[in-house]
């Protein structure tokens, strides 16, 4: 596998928190935030995510680390990674927020979920904050 891009998801009830502090001492910029999930933009290719968990939702680590790696083809991942004997701990599906996913967990626990980007439904898109750009 070569992800195109790699960022850690930290699973807590501090969203807010954990937003203003990257925000304030980081300059981070806020890319996506729905309330339960927020993307933050640390630097060129350098991303930080936080998520709560959320009542229903399918959710292997309700607390901690989950690392998300970004690839071309994650069906073929999948395939890959399920046919060498590796159980997913999330089954492959799409998602509304904009991607198609799964999730395998290492030897520690940490949840790898293993994701390429779609386009989001309509009901997240207004919570896809686009780049503007400025001088330099």
């Amino acid at each position: 596998m070569r992800p195109t891009t790699a960022s850690p998801c930290i699973t807590t009830n501090r969203i807010a928190a954990s937003r203003d502090f990257y925000q304030t001492y980081f300059s981070a910029r806020l890319t996506f935030d729905c309330g339960w999930y927020i993307s933050l933009e640390l630097g060129q290719g350098l991303s930080l995510q936080f998520m709560e968990p959320q009542q229903g939702q399918p959710v292997c680590n309700t607390e901690g680390l989950t690392y998300n790696l970004c690839v071309e083809d994650v069906d073929g991942e999948y395939r890959r990674i399920t046919s060498a004997g590796l159980a997913a701990a999330l089954p492959i599906e799409d998602h509304p927020w904009g991607d198609r996913g799964f999730a395998v967990k290492d030897p520690n626990g940490v949840l790898l979920y293993i994701y390429s980007n779609r386009e989001p439904a309509p009901e997240y898109k207004p919570f896809v904050i686009p780049r503007v750009p400025h001088d330099g």
